[in-house]
Order: C-alpha cells, then structure tokens, then sequence
C-alpha cells in the first residue's frame, strides 16, 4: 500500500510505449517534450553504432547548446549549414532511443517508468498521433526508480536525505521527520534566543529572494533552525550571551552542565527510538515480516535499543523486576539479530563466527551511538561560554570609562558576528554528522534508484529559415 504525500516516493507505472513504425520519431519527440518517461535502454548507449546525426554534429563548429527537437524530421545538411547543434545534438539522443525499440512488422514498441499521476496526460498526447502509452505489470525483482513528493515541506527539507542517499521506492520518506531532528539538534548546539532570531531574520530574507535566491525553495529549512535555536535559547536564558535580556527558563549550561548533557542524551534516545521505528516500517516494506524481525536496524536491534533503556531505569530505581524484563528482552534482540546475521553471512561455522562478531559490534555501535548524542550539550556548553566570553569583555571595557563603550560596542558586535558565523558552522556540521552516522543507518538499508526521466523540448523548425536562425536568436 502506498503512502500519502510526503511521506512515500511518487508512485510510479511501468509503461509501455507503442506506436506504428513510422511514427516512432512522433512518438519520442512528444515522450522528450513531456519528460514524464524514463525509458528503459537494452542496449548501452556506448555500444550503439555512431548516428548520422552525431557524425553531422562533429562538423560543425563552436560551443555546443542543449539539445533540442524539431516537431518534423529535419534535413541534417541543412542545421549543419545553419549551425543547430542544439538540434542535431537532440537528434542524435532520440536516434539512441530509437534504436533501443523493439520493432514487429509495422507495430514499433519501448517500456519505462512514468509518474503514475502523469499518465493519462502522457495517453493523451500519444493518441493524437496513433501511438498509446500502455500500463504494464512491474518485473519481478525491480523495484521502479523514485521521485520524491513535491510538498512545500519536503522540498525545503529533502536535500537533507537526498545528499545521503535516494530513498528507495519501497522505503518512507524521512524527509520532514529528519529535517525536524536536524532542526532540533542544530537548536540544542545554537541555543541563543538573539542568533535564533537572526537566522530566521535571514530565513526570511530567503524567502523573499533578497538573498540567496538559489536557496529560496529550502528557506524552512533555515526558519525551522533558527526557530529551535530560539527556543533552547529562551530555555538557556541566552540572548547574544547571558545578557539578562531573558530569564534562564529551564538550566544555564554554564552552571548546570550534568544536567545539559543527560538531556542531550536524553534527547538523542527518543531520536534513535523514531529511527527505529522508521527502519522498521521500511523492513516491512522492502521484505516483509521476516526481514523486519531479524534485521540489525529492525525489531531485532529495537529489542536491544529498548532493553539498554529499561536497564538504565532499573538501574537508576533500583528495580530488579525491570533489570530481569530487559535482560530477557536484550536476550531476544540478540537472537533475532544473531538469526539474521548469520543467514545473510551464508552459514556454516564461519558463517556462525562472523554473525557473533557483527553482534558484538552491533551491541558495541549501540552504546556508542547513544554517548554520540552528548555532542548536543558539549557544543551548546561551548556556544554558551563563548557568548559569556563576548559579554565579560564587553562589559568590562563600557565601565573604563572614556572612549572605551565604543570599544565595548565593537568588540560586543563583533565577537557575537564571529560565534554567529563559527558556532553556525560547527552546529551545522555536527548535526549533520549525527543525523547521517546515527540516523540514517538505521532508516535506511539500500539506496534506491533516481527517476530520471528523457526530457528534451520541441523547438520546430520546419523551413530552412528558421533552421539558418540559431536557438534563442529572434
């Protein structure tokens, strides 16, 4: 069952693309000019023979300019002499997908991949010309190549997953959830109430296209760390550092660092809790109960995961009826995963060997990746005595007396623009690396295929006129 939107890969049809033979050029002018179909290639590209139209392209001079296609045959001479490479270089890429067809007597056939949303539009388009654009059942054993969604949210917060891995077709897409854990991370390592608010400051100016246009598609991405930010910042009491322009609303790291960095672990525990269950709903996906129960980032390491937890409480109130339920379910957790460990590795005593070694690690990672998480409170715990740093100085120099408050006023500015700028970036990064290391490895298993889809505009030119004028010329 597919997921709604944004939180599954676009559903995808496999398509069959049929047309009369004489009209299989029709047929692919009006497939590139859709961009809706990635068609499957037999045959590399490589092995293909030379087209007369790459040989054509080789003879004309100057710059190359993307590819275009013409909505009728055209004369190869003729763009030679008027030098269209943008449309002798589209001939050449349809004359590779011509080639892949599969011809029987006059019938000229392709399959691919389509959005499944895009293919009444795309039979359409190819009834005008005699051809159809045919739904067929998927192979077995492939799974169709992914699109993600097209929400507001996920493309603001997509290139977080997208830069790690393609999220396979099967698998949910964690693109709002890890934004949102990246947000709150960044927040707990940036925690200051004035740089929050000049992030979201610029967050808007994104926004708005005044700055970093490129970036205007992601500008919630940034909203939503500076909005963390300001909010572990009002719990710190930090406004540009310990101003006192706002009251400590939960612990000044500075002063109570041992419980900052139990919340940080804290924090990282139900971070690593959603992972979990994230992988594993995908396990179900991709194979299945089976999978789900005896994979490493499935039931079987959540077993562990859970029973690590109920050991601490135990621990912590002194509950052996707790410490025995989580020894009984440590056990569980490490024989479903020693099962699964050891099928994958093939059997057999040297099989059974490398399953205890990759449960060993796996027990090991575990309470690493936990401890990982206390990063949170030692670069907030930084961030924090930077900003104290910056307002001692500060306030020392505007008691001097004389011209030394616009000393304090410079060196207040400028020593918040500098832990602006580095504590950002080393906020950022070790986010990053928390979310990618700690995250993901147990959301994702494989990586699954992009959808890239042949797409090339038509741009007629059907009289040598308009063939002698070079694209984009008027």
């Amino acid at each position: 069952m597919r997921l709604p939107e944004p939180t599954s890969p676009l559903a995808m049809t496999r398509v069959a693309l049929v047309a009369p033979r004489e009209a299989l050029r029709d047929l692919l002018v009006r497939v590139a000019d859709t961009g809706a179909v990635e068609i499957d290639q037999v045959t590399h590209p490589a092995d293909l023979p030379r087209s007369d139209a790459a040989r054509a392209l080789q003879r004309v001079p100057g710059p190359g300019l993307p590819p275009a296609l013409s909505a009728t045959p055209p004369d190869l001479a003729e763009l030679v002499r008027a030098g269209r490479t943008d449309l002798l270089a589209g001939e050449d890429e349809l004359s590779g997908y011509a080639a892949q067809a599969v011809v029987h007597g006059r019938v000229a056939a392709l399959v691919g991949w389509t959005p499944t949303a895009r293919l009444p539009a795309l039979a359409a388009r190819l009834a005008e010309i005699g051809a159809a654009a045919a739904p067929l059942p998927p192979p077995r054993g492939v799974d169709p190549p992914s699109t993600p969604g097209t929400g507001a949210a996920r493309r603001a917060f997509g290139p977080l997953v997208d830069t790690y891995a393609t999220v396979p077709y099967r698998d949910v897409d964690p693109s709002v959830p890890a934004g949102i854990a990246y947000a709150l991370m960044f927040g707990a390592m940036f925690g200051d109430a004035g740089h929050g608010a000049l992030l979201i400051l610029l967050a808007l100016l994104v926004r708005s296209g005044r700055l970093l246009g490129a970036l205007r598609p992601h500008w919630l991405f940034v909203a939503a760390a500076g909005a963390c930010a300001t909010l572990f910042g009002l719990a710190y009491g930090e406004f540009f550092g310990p101003t006192g322009v706002v009251p400590v609303l939960w612990l000044a790291p500075m002063e109570q660092p041992v419980p900052l960095l139990l919340a940080a672990v804290g924090l990282g525990a139900v971070l690593l809790a959603g992972a979990y269950g994230l992988g594993i709903v995908n396990r179900l996906r991709e194979g299945g109960w089976a999978l789900a129960l005896y994979a490493p980032s499935g039931f079987a390491g959540a077993l562990l995961f859970v029973a690590a937890a109920l050991g601490v409480a135990a621990w912590y109130w002194h509950r052996p009826a707790l410490a025995a339920g989580a020894g009984a379910m440590a056990l569980l957790g490490a024989v479903l995963a020693f099962t699964g460990l050891r099928a994958g590795s093939g059997g057999g005593p040297a099989g059974t060997v490398q399953a205890a070694v990759e449960l060993f690690d796996l027990a090991a990672r575990l309470g690493a990746n936990i401890a990982s998480f206390a990063r949170l409170a030692a670069f907030g715990l930084t961030h924090a005595v930077l900003g104290w740093i910056v307002w001692d100085a500060s306030t020392a120099l505007w008691d001097g007396g004389g011209p030394l408050p616009a000393v304090a006023v410079l060196v207040f500015l400028l020593g918040n623009a500098l832990s602006f700028g580095l504590e950002a970036l080393v906020a950022g990064i070790q986010a990053l690396r928390l979310a990618y290391y700690e995250l993901f490895s147990r959301v994702f298993r494989s990586e699954g295929r992009p959808f890239r889809p042949w797409r090339i505009p038509t741009a007629p030119a059907d009289s040598p006129e308009e063939a002698s004028c070079p694209a984009g010329a008027p």
